[in-house]
Order: structure tokens, then C-alpha cells, then sequence
């Protein structure tokens, strides 16, 4: 049940954000979008989950975006949005059940096991707006996997899609996440990230794509695509593979296990 999107063109205003690109990613891997910003990461995102009218076509295991109602979308994908709002004083429970409700559901048993995963037991009676940042993004991000709790079932893959997952997050959090959404693929699902952290993109993610200026300049394994040259020119500055700075303390995880 791969997501396929061909010859995908997106324009706000007058401003052409993508150009006739193309892109794949496939259940049981971690596929990572990286690249500066500007260059069209989050529109890319959002035009495979179907927020934004593009030209070109998209599929899902087969079948045409285009074609699906909300509540097959809901049921086949959950998307992690970068900015999440909330101006109603919401419990935690009450968040992570909005994914449920999405698809119909009242089902109670995903939303502890959600919360526990994200690293937020005994948060389920907490008001939202009294969290700190980092644990509302967590809260929403439990939230997205609730609504699709099993990787797989009869129809197929079923789809994380999300947008600077770990933006917010310490060290150890970002870790968290990370094996998390790596799990969930190990498991058959399919996971698509919006990443910034280069470094963490390659301890995790199976699959690369690099974008600069509304373009796909690579795509492949992290090895493939995470090279001197290739990252120099998608963000326009000097940089180097596995060579810490000359100057300074470099902190990096040792273990993505």
C-alpha cells in the first residue's frame, strides 16, 4: 500500500511552491523529507494528506486520493500537523480521543496505551493548555497515533504522516519519538517525516528524500542522500558527513536502539 504522488505542482498565490515533482514511500519504512527552509517540505506534506489542491495525482495503495471521502482518509492516515491551537480548555484524554472521533469511534482502550507511548502516563486528566510545550506536542502526537493505533489492518498500511515531530523536544524526547515512529513502520505501517535534525534522520529513517527550491534533488537510503556534495548544495553552505565541528563540543546520541 505505497503512497505515490506523480508530477505534483503546487502554487499559493502566484508563488509556485513545487515544481512538477515526484515522490514514493513505502509501508515498513521510515521515509524522511529534509531540506532548508522554504524549500517546500511541509507543502509536500501537506499535499499528501490532502490538505492542499495540487496538480498532479497522488494514490494510496492504488486508489486515488482525489477519491477518497474525510472518513477513509481518517481511517488510512493521521497527520501531525507543525503548529496545533487549541483555545478551549481540553483534558489530554479528551485530545487524544479528537483522533477517534475522526473516525467515528468512542473506543477508550488506545488512548492510555497513546499516552503511555509518548511518555505521558497519568497526563490523561490534565487540562492541554496547562502542559508545557514539548508535552502538548507530545499529547499530539499521541493523539495521531491513537487514530491509527494498528499499523495494519484489513485494507492494508496504515500511515503516521508527520510534520517536525520532534521540533519541540529534548534529547531524550526526540529519541522517543523517533523510535516510536521507527517501531510503528517495523510493525508494516508507513511513516513519512518532515525532519530537520539531519543527524537523527540518519539514525532512523530507511529512506530520504532531499528537497531545495521546490525540488527533489535525492532520494534514497541516508548514505545515498546524506553526502557532502548533495547537502551543500540543498542549503546552500559548506558541510561535511561524519566530521565534527574543529572547535566546541559536539553532542550526538551513539545509539538509535
Amino acid at each position: 500500500m505505497s503512497l505515490i504522488a506523480e508530477n505534483i505542482s503546487v502554487s499559493l498565490g502566484r508563488a509556485r511552491i513545487l515544481h512538477d515533482l515526484s515522490f514514493q514511500a513505502r509501508p515498513g519504512q521510515l521515509t524522511a523529507i529534509v531540506g532548508p527552509n522554504g524549500s517546500g517540505k511541509t507543502t509536500l506534506l501537506r499535499a499528501l494528506t490532502g490538505e492542499l489542491p495540487h496538480q498532479g495525482r497522488i494514490t494510496l495503495g492504488g486508489a486515488d486520493l482525489a477519491g477518497m471521502s474525510v472518513e477513509e482518509l481518517a481511517s488510512r492516515r493521521a497527520v501531525l500537523s507543525q503548529f496545533a491551537a487549541l483555545s478551549f480548555p481540553f483534558t489530554v484524554a479528551e485530545v487524544v480521543r479528537i483522533g477517534l472521533q475522526a473516525r467515528g469511534e468512542r473506543a477508550e482502550a488506545p488512548v492510555p496505551a497513546a499516552l503511555a507511548a509518548v511518555g505521558l502516563p497519568g497526563f490523561a486528566g490534565r487540562l492541554y493548555q496547562q502542559l508545557s510545550g514539548g508535552e502538548q506536542q507530545r499529547v499530539q502526537l499521541a493523539r495521531v497515533l491513537a487514530q491509527v493505533w494498528h499499523p495494519l489492518d484489513r485494507y492494508g498500511a496504515r500511515w503516521l504522516m508527520l510534520d517536525e515531530p520532534v521540533s519541540s523536544l529534548d534529547i531524550a524526547h526526540q529519541l522517543t519519538v523517533m523510535r516510536l515512529a521507527a517501531d510503528y513502520a517495523r510493525r508494516g505501517g508507513g511513516v513519512v517525516a518532515v525532519m530537520h535534525d539531519l543527524n537523527l534522520t540518519a539514525m532512523f529513517a530507511h529512506h530520504v528524500v532531499l528537497m531545495a527550491r521546490g525540488l527533489v534533488l535525492a532520494r534514497g537510503r541516508p548514505d545515498q542522500v546524506l553526502t557532502d556534495v548533495a547537502l551543500t548544495d540543498a542549503y546552500g553552505c559548506s558541510l561535511r558527513v561524519n566530521t565534527p565541528p574543529p572547535q566546541g563540543t559536539w553532542i550526538l546520541p551513539h545509539t538509535a536502539a
